[in-house]
């Protein structure tokens, strides 16, 4: 480990911290105190190299991808690859994408394969991977927008669904949106298929040329973002409820699009206060309250 990395159980004894540069993870892991320590070790170990690793190819990683681009060696790099490819044809989109979703992957790769767990999550800044062993679940709460803590609903995850990542995208997170979405939360198979997933998604959440929208050059916000000269959004002003649901109905669309060629399992859109959920099986996301912007966090 090197100095700048942070590894360290939290409080409650029971969830593992792992920070290094812009990479900061949530563990936590159920089963035998012994297979759980295992499991630790290994996040730890795997963690040790996973910057470096994905900072070797960072200038291939920030390139479009296209028919004809050099594919990454690195596994994560190749995970994250993989996972933008099917965008590529119709839009720009870099590697970066799925940069979260892969990393929590590749760490709970090396601890379920250090250990037997009876379940498992890795949360890269509401990015995460899930494992779930046969009879397992997990209850998970959806809170509002990164910069709040509303819970707006609750689904259940179980061992029989295929779903084992989570992500949230929207102008609202770590990432640059260039779309106006307060977040867009989406289940799928894996972690980095999901993460890509709710970028595409929050970025066709738009409503081009609307005055009330300030979008800047991504580059000069952060000189060496993936996404050069792309606008994106830094401000929304006041939308209308008409504005609104036509924004969102264009995500919803394009969300359908996920949902039927299999991409993605659900999403749940969030705009100023509306909601729209897409979904092939009722009652996989339930509202608590009024639906409102939503992050899923692992729960109990």
């Amino acid at each position: 480990m090197s100095a700048r990395q942070q590894v360290r159980l939290l409080p409650d004894g029971r969830r593992l911290h792992l920070h290094d540069g812009p990479i900061d993870l949530i563990i936590c892991a159920d089963g035998d105190a012994q297979n759980v320590a295992r499991a630790y070790d290994a996040a730890a170990t795997r963690f040790a190299t996973l910057l470096d690793e994905l900072c070797a190819e960072l200038s291939l990683l920030r390139q479009a991808v296209t028919q004809d681009s050099q594919r990454p060696q690195g596994t994560v790099a190749a995970r994250m690859f993989g996972a933008a490819q099917p965008y590529a044809s119709r839009h720009f989109v870099t590697p970066m994408v799925a940069v979260a979703g892969a990393g929590a992957e590749a760490i709970l790769v090396a601890m379920t394969t250090a250990a037997p767990l009876s379940r498992a999550y890795v949360n890269n800044g509401g990015d995460i991977a899930l494992h779930l062993a046969d009879g397992a679940s997990f209850e998970i709460g959806m809170v509002d927008r990164p910069d709040k803590a509303q819970l707006f609903g609750k689904l259940t995850i179980t061992s029989r669904d295929p779903i084992r990542g989570i992500a949230t995208s929207g102008r609202h997170g770590r990432s640059f949106s260039l779309g106006i979405a307060d977040a867009v939360t989406v289940l799928a198979e894996d972690a980095p298929t999901a993460d890509a997933a709710a970028t595409m998604i929050a970025n066709a959440i738009d409503l081009p040329g609307h005055p009330a929208i300030l979008r800047v050059p991504a580059n000069e916000l952060q000189p060496d973002s993936d996404l050069g000269s792309l606008l994106v959004t830094r401000s929304v002003g006041r939308l209308s409820d008409v504005e609104i649901t036509r924004a969102l109905a264009r995500g919803a669309d394009y969300a359908e699009s996920l949902l039927e060629n299999g991409r993605i399992q659900a999403a749940a859109l969030h705009l100023a206060g509306q909601t729209r959920l897409v979904h092939a099986s009722p009652g996989l996301m339930m509202p608590i309250h009024r639906q409102k912007e939503a992050q899923i966090h692992a729960a109990s």
